[in-house]
């Protein structure tokens, strides 16, 4: 099986965290790659899709009778108690690294779930960034800029513009990512339609009017990378038929996101910044670019076209997002946006590492840019200087390098774990 495995950068903090927690789930959207990720990790596979093993659970809730070794529970949310289940057994002493769990879904309401704060670690494990797919050599890593040991920023690469597109409209999905177009569309198209007919049922929400539904998505794919607020999103539904209620918006934003199929950006908040009023609202995410460009129908011959061109900075930033949101996982650092209540300053992608040390990053399509492009940076620097220990500009140019202002600027080809 490990020669078949692409190593994930969640993998370095499993490695870590298996050390000392007896039990662990991977949270993320169906076809990510969590089981494949945690079951090279087991001895023991137990899926609760499959009536045979879930019957191990029922038999023995207390988890006492099983083989030594490291199970894996995986699709736990079909038999909600098999969580339950862990939890009592590490309440009752479980060792480090016992259990592994995996879920592409948050139970329905009613399941009778306990949290499990304290004895659950639970990590978010989202479509492979750009650094895990194997298209190019990373030379600039996040994680050592976010330890402030202040590497140097160099590297090259000839990664093209119509790379990154492919890139993005390619997905991160592992079992696809590499394949033809052909196969990829059908794949997303596939994706898209099991999540109505079977997935949001299963969560207890039943389709009425799947066009109406594809048709949010699509808006809400439109808005990709912006703060659009809701009603905007309505609007934008409801140009091509009927528009949605926002009680039905509301129904749909709440199951997408149990399903993980929403990943939003949160607005970055710190307690002890400077700064008096930031806005709280988020910035708009699908798991991956792939999907929000699938459901507008962009190719990435598509992308190339000016028509396409404020799309295509928007699903640019979305695949910057994803990758740092991949990398910054791997380091137990968050990642949010910044955006002044009077909108007069605004920063893409703010990474805030454990210790509170912080990275501001700008996402900008093209590989030129002038100095007023990255004054925000320069005055999140000057606001908080104690705790900022680098800016960055992710770019689609050749070269990385640092600029006499101090501000790294790194290809996203070349920006790794």
């Amino acid at each position: 099986m490990d020669m078949l495995y692409s190593r994930r950068s969640v993998d370095d903090l499993l490695d870590v965290l298996v050390q000392e927690a007896p039990a662990i789930a991977l949270d993320g959207p169906k076809g990510v790659g969590k089981t494949m990720t945690a079951s090279r990790r087991a001895q023991h596979v137990w899926n609760m899709e499959i009536p045979e093993h879930r019957e191990h659970v029922i038999a023995d809730r207390t988890l006492e009778s099983l083989p030594e070794g490291v199970l894996f529970i995986d699709e736990w949310q079909n038999y909600p108690d098999s969580w339950n289940a862990v939890r009592r057994a590490v309440d009752n002493g479980a060792g480090p690294g016992r259990f592994l769990l995996a879920g592409s879904a948050t139970p329905r309401p009613g399941s009778g779930t306990h949290s499990g704060a304290g004895r659950i670690l639970s990590m978010r494990m989202r479509p492979m960034g750009l650094h895990e797919r194997g298209l190019n050599n990373p030379t600039v890593s996040l994680g050592a800029i976010l330890a402030g040991e202040q590497p140097e920023v160099s590297g090259a690469t000839d990664f093209s513009i119509r790379d990154y597109y492919h890139a993005i409209v390619s997905s991160g999905f592992p079992a696809v990512h590499n394949k033809s177009p052909r196969m990829q569309k059908s794949f997303l198209d596939s994706y898209l339609q099991r999540v109505i007919d079977r997935d949001l049922p299963e969560q207890g929400y039943s389709v009425r009017r799947p066009g109406t539904l594809r048709r949010w998505l699509k808006a809400y794919a439109a808005a990709s990378s912006t703060t659009s607020t809701q009603k905007k999103i309505l609007d934008v539904a409801g140009e091509d038929g009927e528009r949605p209620a926002r009680s039905t918006a509301n129904a749909y934003r709440e199951f997408l996101t149990k399903l993980w199929l929403l990943d939003p950006v949160e607005a970055w908040n710190n307690e002890s910044n400077p700064f008096k009023q930031l806005q709280t609202v988020q910035k708009h995410q699908l798991a991956d670019p792939a999907l929000a460009a699938r459901l507008m129908n962009l190719t990435a011959r598509g992308l190339t076209t000016p028509p396409a061109a404020d799309r295509a900075g928007k699903l640019f930033e979305s695949l910057v997002t994803l990758t740092v949101r991949v990398i910054a996982e791997a380091h137990g650092a968050s990642v949010g946006h910044l955006r002044s209540y009077d909108n007069r300053e605004e920063i893409d992608l703010i990474v805030e590492g454990d210790e509170g040390q912080i990275i501001g990053i700008e996402a900008k399509l093209s590989p030129d840019f002038r100095d007023h492009e990255v004054r925000h940076l320069k005055w999140l620097r000057e606001k908080m200087p104690d705790d900022v220990v680098d800016l960055m500009v992710i770019s689609t140019g050749s070269t990385a390098y640092r600029r006499a202002d101090g501000i790294a600027v790194v290809p996203l080809a070349l920006l790794g774990c």
